[in-house]
């Protein structure tokens, strides 16, 4: 499934261009992926549309009466810097030590707003693999990113497709 997000994330870079889920599944298929695999990226991607709409903060959205009805029965209130998440057991069972402390280390850098982190935590939980690899985090928090239209700044980027197996330390 990983491989297909990375595939979309690359050829659909911005969100917009990403065609609806019946075509992308045909123009993944022709790209060479399996059915299986389509289908559990299609079905990922669906709850990841579902949870960003679900979970835009009032400053980013929409004036229409749909977003207007959607925020007023979920309002996005700003957390408050003295606010602490606590991980359920199911959640730090499932994300693992590394993927909970690459989560904390982008919160705490200011790159990860608190919104987004809920996203990536629910479409990590959604994700397979227990614990989930740090790898599959990073292209999650990647495609969160891309849920909303934004491309996070080049430090970020770059820490979010770094292979840290190639890492030397000094």
């Amino acid at each position: 499934m990983f491989e297909v997000l990375v595939y979309v994330y690359e050829n659909y870079w911005q969100g917009a261009a990403c065609p609806e889920a019946p075509q992308l599944g045909r123009k993944l298929s022709a790209a060479g992926f399996e059915a299986e695999e389509i289908e559990a990226a299609l079905s990922w991607l669906d709850g990841l549309q579902l949870a960003a709409q679900h979970l835009r903060p009032a400053s980013q959205a929409g004036t229409a009466q749909a977003d207007q009805a959607v925020h007023a029965s979920h309002p996005v209130l700003p957390q408050s810097a003295d606010s602490l998440r606590v991980y359920s057991v199911a959640e730090r069972e499932h994300l693992g030590a590394d993927a909970l402390g690459f989560l904390v280390f982008l919160e705490a850098a200011g790159v990860l707003p608190p919104h987004m982190r809920e996203i990536a935590i629910d479409r990590a939980m959604a994700a397979p693999g227990e614990p989930l690899l740090l790898d599959d985090l990073k292209i999650i928090v990647l495609m969160v990113y891309w849920s909303f239209g934004e491309e996070p700044d080049a430090l970020v980027l770059d820490e979010l497709c770094d292979d840290s197996t190639d890492r030397l330390a000094h």
